[in-house]
């Protein structure tokens, strides 16, 4: 049984190898540990900090949570991160990522993303990503198990869109690469 999420949450962290030094608030539920005082949850709240790298993200995820590999609802929104890290790739069970207002601003990171098997929620709202016109998109065609972007259901419809959009992104860039 899992518990309650660990939050580190508004705790102006900006380096997460400092992390381990916060204490999780308390939240309506309480937090269980293990026999090595590891918290029993498979969430993370690192929200509203200062984080602008997420190179070392794996040392408060292994430091806090006593099956660090379970780790299912990541939140990452409101920091100063301007990159989607390779890192998130190794969160192999990640089923809800929080990205939203944040400084994220290379649409294509997105893509990396898709190694994640049991990735269904994602917002990236907030970030400059959003600005541009193929965001929903190429979120939806590079995450196509996705069912939430957001906060926002992903419809048939978008699903269809998304598909057509890719077929034809990737047609135009096969007829660029075959006149150079």
């Amino acid at each position: 049984m899992y518990g309650a999420p660990v939050d580190l949450s508004f705790k102006h962290i900006s380096c997460l190898t400092d992390a381990w030094t916060e204490e999780p608030s308390s939240g309506l539920r309480p937090l269980r540990r293990n026999s090595e005082m590891k918290y029993l949850s498979r969430s993370l709240r690192l929200n509203n900090n200062n984080i602008t790298d997420l190179h070392d993200l794996q040392r408060p995820v292994c430091h806090f949570l006593a099956e660090p590999s379970q780790l299912a609802w990541l939140d990452l929104s409101f920091n100063k991160i301007s990159h989607i890290d390779p890192v998130l790739c190794e969160l192999r069970e990640l089923r809800v990522l929080y990205l939203h207002g944040n400084s994220i601003f290379i649409l294509a990171e997105v893509d990396r993303l898709g190694m994640l098997p049991h990735l269904h929620t994602i917002t990236l709202h907030g970030n400059v990503i959003e600005t541009n016109k193929a965001y929903r998109n190429r979120v939806i065609s590079a995450l196509p198990r996705l069912k939430t972007v957001d906060f926002s259901a992903v419809t048939r419809q978008e699903r269809i869109m998304a598909k057509i959009w890719h077929q034809n992104n990737n047609r135009s860039k096969s007829s660029k690469d075959s006149l150079q």
